[in-house]
């Protein structure tokens, strides 16, 4: 049975989850709302930030991640409400929110899931994801991208980081055989 200890740490995984999801897709959709309010929809001339690399300029991603999918909003938001089932059945029926890195990786990764849905869904009044974050470097222009975006990458490195520093658990030999007898 689980000892008391690990109840908890599973409890406070759970809400840091929560939290970070709740306050990342907050954030996702409280920068497009106003980027777009600011600048107005597609196409809107570049604000720029530092001039010729880094501006806010709205856009709208009918696919995924660098237009993959263009279209397929459809599929894409079963694809997203998968994920989300599956991060939930992950966290609540294994050990996964006990551990701190996975917990702060899936709550960054749901977040941008929910921030994206809710774009996809057509939420905000049209389908597609708004993107707003612009970078450029001469002739090379990064597809824009979102505060939602950001939080998919940073989880998903978190966890691939996780993933590699984390050695898996030997198998005990003693425990396929038994006790030895004296």
């Amino acid at each position: 049975m689980d000892s008391p200890t690990s109840r908890a740490a599973h409890r406070s995984g759970l809400i840091l989850v929560v939290l970070l999801a709740v306050c990342g897709c907050s954030a996702d959709l409280a920068t497009k709302r106003w980027v777009f309010q600011w600048l107005g929809p597609p196409p809107s001339s570049v604000f720029w930030i530092w001039k010729d690399y880094v501006g806010l300029e709205t856009s709208i991603n009918q696919g995924a991640l660098f237009g993959i999918g263009q279209g397929q909003l459809n599929a894409l938001s079963l694809i997203s409400i998968a994920a989300i089932i599956a991060i939930f059945v992950w966290l609540t029926t294994g050990t996964v929110a006990s551990d701190r890195i996975l917990s702060v990786a899936l709550g960054l990764i749901l977040g941008g899931i929910v921030g994206n849905l809710h774009d996809r869904l057509g939420l905000w009044g049209n389908r597609g994801v708004r993107d707003w974050i612009l970078f450029k470097y001469r002739d090379f222009v990064w597809p824009n991208f979102n505060v939602a975006d950001s939080l998919l990458v940073c989880g998903a490195l978190l966890m691939a980081w996780h993933a590699l520093r984390t050695t898996p658990a030997q198998p005990n030999p003693d425990a396929a055989t038994g006790p030895t007898q004296p």
